[in-house]
């Protein structure tokens, strides 16, 4: 196996961004949460704990109490008294949600120090994941890292591990984006996904390099060998104690491109600089498989990562070459960049041969999706109404949003080849997402539902629930969905 050398551990401790009440070591300050009718009449706030002056400060200072907008307060010495903090309506969490979202933008505005919301808010569990995101920062290469973000002492009556759980799997997705390729490429992939593996109970098995022909995975194989890191399927198994026969099956499936630079259809340098998050796909797929063990969900769980580097040498694979894939149909290769769908489409058929419940497959997949939906909004496929529908709902409600595209049958026939079974791009230049998606759904025969998201791995910009960088996409509605097949 390829040596995988310096590996950190791509986790941090999420509680450190956290007090208990029980816990505290200091005099926490209050957040007071500023009511909407304050933008209009500033004697609706009444005051700040019987607190006439803060009042008086707030009006003074011009405080708008509008959405995401907060202001620091005096006390009587010149210390800090408290930070008055505006929600704004019920959706004004960005890019969606609750505006309890909008409190991830303090946890590295404020002065270093403990803070507790002085009353509860209407959705405390968001709250204090709102926190815990936008607390997050990429550090790694920084010689000096940056101020130590301020502490939230964690609303009373939540459960403090479920939500720490859920911020340790996206910090996790997130520094797996951030990396770079030089340091993070399969085998670095696959030492992560052993760790995880480890800590959690799951077993794990992988079929490397030239073992990959050997065992029937060609357009993997295809894909990653012109890289000198050999390509690899990563496959993790879990379940918990004491499985009830019943339990759903469910499996993940990750695009793990840790580097795309187009192949021989090479890529200009303004597309290729942010290639490294090209796995993003694996990334959200192991923080959520992170989740779902983290929280001993009652479900027969396997992830499948298609792990390469699309680079290329003497031996790259072809624009024209016909492949062979591993449920026997042949795929004329119509651009080299076109290679996540085929790594996806060798570990599907491995996947649809068990026939799972539920299969679902994450990848930064196309450009098309990016120009219909922007950067904050991945696009979901399913074969199923009901199942998509609770998708879309849920992530509305927790600010991870996603939105259906169709499985269009009409496009199919724009992948017919004239020397293949399929080719692996449309022959036109429209819906490209759709007929991305229209490949994938050719290898998946079996599953009971088929869901695939097509992500961009990546925020372009600081916003309240983290900075610009690496994003987890739909990891946290897709738990919130799986979770729900276990209380049936």
């Amino acid at each position: 196996m390829e040596e995988a050398d310096n590996i950190d551990k791509y986790s941090k401790d999420a509680r450190s961004v956290f007090e208990r009440e029980e816990d505290k070591t200091q005099q926490s300050k209050p957040i007071w949460l500023v009511p909407d009718e304050f933008a209009k009449d500033s004697k609706a706030l009444a005051s700040i704990e019987k607190d006439e002056k803060a009042e008086k400060w707030l009006t003074a200072s011009g405080f708008k109490a509008k959405a995401g907008q907060h202001i620091t307060i005096p006390n009587s010495e010149g210390g800090l008294k408290g930070v008055a903090f505006a929600l704004g309506g019920k959706n004004s969490g960005k890019p969606c949600g609750p505006g309890e979202l909008l409190l991830g933008k303090l946890a590295r505005e404020l002065p270093a120090g403990s803070y507790h919301l002085f009353s509860k808010p209407a959705e405390p569990e968001l709250a204090a994941i709102a926190w815990g995101l936008g607390a997050y920062r990429f550090e790694r290469y920084k010689s000096q890292n940056s101020d130590q973000p301020a502490k939230l002492v964690m609303p009373t009556g939540l459960n403090h591990d479920s939500i720490i759980n859920i911020i340790e799997a996206i910090w996790l997705g997130r520094d797996l984006i951030n990396t770079p390729a030089s340091d993070l490429g399969p085998a670095q992939l696959e030492e992560t996904t052993k760790t995880i593996a480890q800590n959690n109970g799951a077993q794990i098995s992988i079929i490397e390099g030239e073992e990959l022909l050997e065992k029937n995975f060609p357009m993997i194989h295809a894909v990653g060998r012109a890289s000198p890191r050999a390509p690899r399927l990563i496959d993790l198994r879990w379940q918990p104690k004491n499985l009830n026969d019943k339990a759903p099956r469910v499996t993940l499936i990750g695009k793990g491109i840790t580097f795309d630079t187009g192949g021989l259809d090479l890529k200009p340098a303004s597309n290729m600089i942010l290639m490294k998050k090209d796995m993003g796909g694996a990334a959200s797929t192991l923080a959520l498989a992170k989740m779902i063990m983290g929280a001993q969900l009652k479900i027969r769980l396997r992830v499948l990562i298609a792990a390469a580097e699309n680079s290329v040498s003497g031996n790259a694979f072809r624009p024209s070459d016909i492949l062979k894939s591993r449920s026997g149909l042949t795929v004329e290769v119509g651009n080299t960049d076109a290679e996540g769908r085929l790594v996806l489409a060798d570990a599907l058929s491995y996947a649809d041969e068990e026939k799972p419940d539920y299969l679902i497959s994450m990848a930064t997949l196309t450009g098309a999706a990016r120009v219909a939906l922007g950067t904050d909004l991945p696009a979901l496929f399913c074969t199923c109404d009901a199942f998509s529908q609770s998708i879309l709902e849920t992530g509305q409600a927790i600010g991870d949003p996603l939105w259906r595209l169709p499985f269009w049958r009409g496009y199919d026939n724009s992948l017919d080849s004239h020397v293949a079974d399929i080719s692996n791009i449309s022959n036109g230049p429209f819906a490209g997402a759709i007929t991305a998606a229209l490949f994938l759904k050719r290898f998946v025969k079996n599953a009971h539902t088929y869901a695939h998201v097509d992500m961009y791995g990546w925020r372009p910009v600081n916003g309240p629930l983290g900075p610009k960088g690496g994003e987890a996409h739909a990891a946290r509605t897709l738990f919130a969905e799986i979770r729900k097949l276990t209380k049936d």
